[in-house]
């Protein structure tokens, strides 16, 4: 029985490992925290009490530690481990508040952008929410995978975007394959989605790739659509890349053309600089 119990423990936390607590009853939930506070015995039994006596995982969760070993089963050990989640929870929160910043240019998204994502083995698709003053209102996970692969994330974002009420929006998602360059699935998941906020009246900054400690701008460089001043068309590509669009069907051509030649713009950019220092 005690094998049985252990086999258990080890394959919960497995799915949590792998998935978060996506798929996770709610008393999964609170079996899954239990095991640290009883070593030994089985403790789904309990996790289902709690639930029926509180009525739900947020109650037994925002109960305070007396209420909860009045319950069968609950110690000390128990009741401290299930109140720590609601105050870390609201601790969060302030510290959140507190260091929430104000993204006022390009560059600090980007480097928002590298932290959010960075160190993350899988490809993860985010929705930074930001209000009319260009602060941060909260980050939303939109997706782990890739783009492609995940039907859900206009829904997520839309969902997301009303949440926080945003002004706009700023997506990103790495790469840990270590390439910059965005995908053709990138570039038309970005299309699918800036149609979706324009519906509702929320802008989309920009789409932010982070890769090997490096970020592309999909604004910067250009690949966010953008309205024409003479037939008001929206284009994905800006119209000086017309002709090298044409020229490679796969599109992956332009963008790594549109690269290059924003890298030698910075290089005599930096040259520049340099010359007109004296160095």
């Amino acid at each position: 029985m005690a094998d049985e119990h252990a086999g258990h423990r080890k394959r919960m936390r497995a799915r949590f490992l792998n998935d978060g607590l996506d798929g996770f009853a709610d008393h999964e939930v609170l079996e899954l925290a239990l095991f640290f506070a009883i070593p030994q015995r089985n403790v789904n039994p309990l996790a289902h009490r709690l639930i029926r006596h509180f009525g739900s995982l947020h109650a037994v969760l925002e109960a305070d530690a007396a209420s909860l070993m009045r319950v069968e089963g609950v110690g000390e050990y128990a009741a401290t481990l299930l109140t720590l989640f609601s105050h870390v929870a609201r601790r969060m929160e302030k510290s959140r508040r507190r260091e929430r910043g104000k993204i006022a240019n390009r560059a600090q998204a980007q480097r928002y952008c590298q932290a959010l994502l960075s160190g993350l083995r899988q490809e993860c698709f985010y929705a930074v929410c930001l209000n009319a003053e260009m602060e941060v209102l909260g980050d939303a996970l939109i997706a782990r995978g890739s783009l492609g692969e995940v039907p859900a994330y206009p829904r997520l974002v839309a969902e997301a975007a009303l949440r926080y009420n945003a002004h706009s929006l700023i997506l990103c998602h790495n790469h840990p394959g270590g390439s910059l360059v965005p995908s053709l699935r990138d570039l038309e998941a970005t299309r699918v989605l800036q149609r979706l906020l324009d519906g509702l009246e929320v802008a989309l900054a920009d789409h932010i790739i982070v890769a090997g400690g490096e970020t592309l701008s999909m604004a910067g460089c250009g690949l966010l659509r953008r309205e024409t001043a003479a037939s008001k068309e929206t284009v994905l590509y800006p119209a000086v890349d017309d002709g090298l669009r044409a020229a490679d069907s796969s599109g992956e051509g332009v963008i790594r053309a549109r690269l290059r030649k924003l890298q030698k713009e910075k290089e005599n950019h930096e040259n520049r600089d340099t010359e007109g220092k004296g160095v």
